[in-house]
């Protein structure tokens, strides 16, 4: 183990998210679209990625580890930890590099969680909108127990969505 096995899964953790960015991005364009038909796909392939970045990022505490002990840091040393105190040579560099390129897709990828989000509240609010307007009108009662609402009305539903 050592710093070229540390670069290596970070590499590894940095595909998985921008997998995750796709994978985001993919889910947006099924919810502008207005084809929530697939949206369950899309969310399960989200968690999917999710899940390999929490088994990539065990290795990656590992690899973390034996470096931080290597280079006289605390075991459980960040990543920016590591760079100060990486040896004389280009590992500061790489390891510098490879942060500044994982907050950008963090960055990223809060980005796209937000706005999913606001895209699923939207849709969420006007289907119950919509559900609302399908219910009988509230009505009183009258002497009998019966309500004196009058017959119910015609309704269009489009189930293309």
């Amino acid at each position: 183990m050592g710093a070229n096995e540390l670069s290596a899964s970070i590499w590894r953790e940095r595909e998985l998210l921008e997998l995750l960015i796709f994978k985001l991005e993919e889910e947006q364009l099924l919810l502008t679209a207005g084809k929530t038909r697939w949206l369950q796909h899309a969310t399960r392939e989200v968690e999917q990625v999710i899940e390999r970045m929490r088994e990539a990022n065990l290795g990656l505490s590992v690899e973390a580890s034996a470096v931080g002990r290597e280079w006289g840091a605390d075991e459980g040393a960040t990543l920016r930890e590591l760079i100060a105190h990486a040896p004389a040579g280009p590992w500061g560099e790489i390891l510098m590099s490879h942060l500044n390129a994982m907050t950008q897709l963090t960055t990223e990828i809060k980005g796209l969680r937000d706005v999913n989000e606001q895209f699923l509240r939207a849709a969420a609010r006007s289907t119950l909108e919509t559900l609302s307007g399908l219910t009988p009108d509230s009505s009183t009662y009258d002497s009998h127990g019966a309500t004196d609402a009058t017959g119910g009305r015609a309704r269009l539903v489009d189930r293309q969505l």
